[in-house]
């Protein structure tokens, strides 16, 4: 699409803007950062009433339900743990069996089902089936009731001339998928292991079992997505190198040599002449969490069957004892400024100023245990991911980003900086994977905001820490709009009296005016390349 078709829908500006104040953006924000909410943890009741009070707002404002009358669309979480540890089992079957210490030299994936079986062993590479990138690993290899033994990551992980994407493993790398896609071809059972020819790992589990299956139980419980995990119905264990070298030897070869022959070309299956018997004890128990939709629909015939999406998360950290995770940035900040813009598009919509497309507001959960309630709708869309003209996603709109010096793991990537330097900065993100929607939003920057376009690259991975990563890798077209990062991030000190409502103000009108020029458009933003798309 040329630039200049967005462009020529900016002149006009977006009604009912002047709706959108600071004084709202102060009262939502105070709604949801109340002890009450108890810092709104996914799967709570603060978390549930923070939802009720959102679906109060789409009520009030007009908002069509899609699911619910509430607007409440339910997903799942699951809550792994392991059953009987005394009998989960890995077995090479040699003349005398060869039977490995769970944790040490195994243990199950978090998603891995329960069951028995055994099979020969396959090497698989990475397990990697990616028609768009002309990659297939399994080639026209038959693992029917196969044990298959893949890679973690991705091939050519360090080198940015191949088609992978190397900023940080694409969405093929996923472990999940690659049980699902292994499961797919009729594998009986997966076994997972590091790349240590990209990575130095130890060569046993000990430490990673640990964060696997803690001993202890998290302040904030460890959930899968239960639109993945309910696929699986066979095994998955990770293994230890060591392990790994093991099987490997029954072919005649390492596990270094294999993975040399994972990243080549011409890769084909290598079968390792020995069979494993694995067996995993895993319960799921099943957490039933929502997120929240309301629709303003389009009025023109033919475009109202498209949608622009405008979302934000609405979960947080919790709560432990009397200290609360308040969450004023992350997220109440982009909550109140999807309810405002959904108030702005219900007002203009009323005064007979409807847009061109519909507009979907979703509150999106669960973004802090792994953008699981984007990742939710993405696997059941309302409508067709085809028709998503767009996503605005506003998370963490409240503050001037801040950057300590030192070698914090909290602000690995970004460069140190004081919050003076960026008092009138909001970062976008998304910007490097559509020209379109990059041209977009600085003509819809009527509010003389500055915009920064930095991050896409950074190896803070900030692009795929929100809840427009799950659109961008499924070939939406997508923007994140984010004031930065700070030192009460993920805090119990990220409090609403330290947010900046007149630049928070600022930001929501022009992400409404962003929205509105998107709805209207005549043409649609496209990306710039496929993305990854599982």
């Amino acid at each position: 699409m040329s630039p200049l078709a967005l462009v020529a829908q900016d002149l006009e500006h977006a009604p009912a803007t002047e709706s959108i104040r600071e004084s709202d953006l102060r009262r939502e924000v105070a709604v949801l950062t109340s002890d009450r909410m108890a810092g709104r943890l996914a799967g709570t009741s603060g978390n549930r009433l923070a939802g009720d009070f959102i679906g109060d707002r789409f009520a009030q404002l007009g908002l069509t339900p899609l699911g619910s009358s509430d607007y409440r669309i339910p997903f799942n979480l699951i809550e792994p743990s392991l059953d009987n540890t005394g009998d989960q089992r890995l077995t090479i079957n040699e003349t005398v069996p060869t039977t490995f210490t769970l944790g040490h030299d195994f243990y199950p994936e978090r998603f891995s089902a329960s069951g028995e079986q055994s099979g020969t062993v396959v090497f698989l590479g990475f397990g990697i089936t990616a028609p768009d990138l002309r990659h297939d690993d399994y080639g026209d290899y038959d693992v029917n009731k196969k044990i298959v033994l893949v890679l973690n990551h991705e091939p050519a992980e360090n080198d940015q001339s191949k088609s992978f994407d190397h900023t940080k493993p694409s969405e093929y790398a996923r472990s999940v998928r690659k049980a699902i896609e292994a499961q797919r071809r009729g594998a009986v059972a997966v076994l997972l292991v590091s790349d240590t020819h990209n990575h130095d790992v130890a060569s046993n589990l000990d430490t990673a079992m640990e964060r696997a299956w803690p001993g202890r139980a998290n302040r904030a419980p460890r959930y899968e997505l239960g639109a993945w995990v309910e696929q699986i119905y066979i095994p998955t264990i990770r293994i230890s190198t060591t392990v790994a070298d093991q099987l490997a030897a029954h072919g005649g070869t390492t596990l270094s040599e294999l993975a040399v022959l994972a990243e080549s070309e011409d890769f084909r299956p290598h079968e390792l002449d020995t069979s494993v018997t694995v067996k995993t004890q895993v319960s799921r128990r099943t957490v039933a969490v929502d997120n929240l939709l309301g629709l303003i629909e389009g009025r023109d015939d033919s475009l109202r069957h498209e949608w622009v999406i405008v979302g934000g998360h609405y979960d947080h950290e919790g709560a432990t004892g009397t200290n609360v995770y308040h969450g004023a940035d992350d997220n109440a900040s982009g909550i109140a400024g999807i309810l405002e813009i959904a108030e702005a598009f219900s007002l203009a919509s009323l005064a007979g100023q409807s847009p061109s497309r519909s507009v979907l507001f979703a509150a999106w959960n669960a973004e802090e245990r792994g953008l699981l309630g984007s990742w939710a709708y993405t696997e059941m869309p309302i409508t067709p991911l085809s028709d998503t003209v767009a996503v605005v996603n506003l998370d963490m709109i409240g503050r001037n980003e801040e950057i300590p010096a030192g070698r914090s793991r909290r602000f690995f990537g970004l460069p140190p900086q004081p919050a003076a330097s960026n008092i009138n900065s909001v970062n976008i993100l998304g910007y490097s994977l559509s020209n379109d929607l990059r041209n977009a939003a600085v003509a819809a920057n009527t509010v003389d905001l500055t915009l920064q376009f930095r991050y896409d690259h950074n190896q803070s991975n900030l692009l795929r820490r929100s809840d427009q990563w799950p659109f961008l890798a499924r070939g939406v077209p997508a923007l994140f709009i984010h004031t930065g990062l700070h030192p009460d991030y993920h805090t119990v000190h990220d409090s609403a009296d330290k947010l900046n409502y007149e630049k928070m103000t600022r930001i929501v009108q022009f992400a409404y005016q962003l929205a509105w020029n998107l709805s209207n458009a005549n043409e649609r933003p496209a990306l710039n390349r496929t993305n990854d798309q599982p």
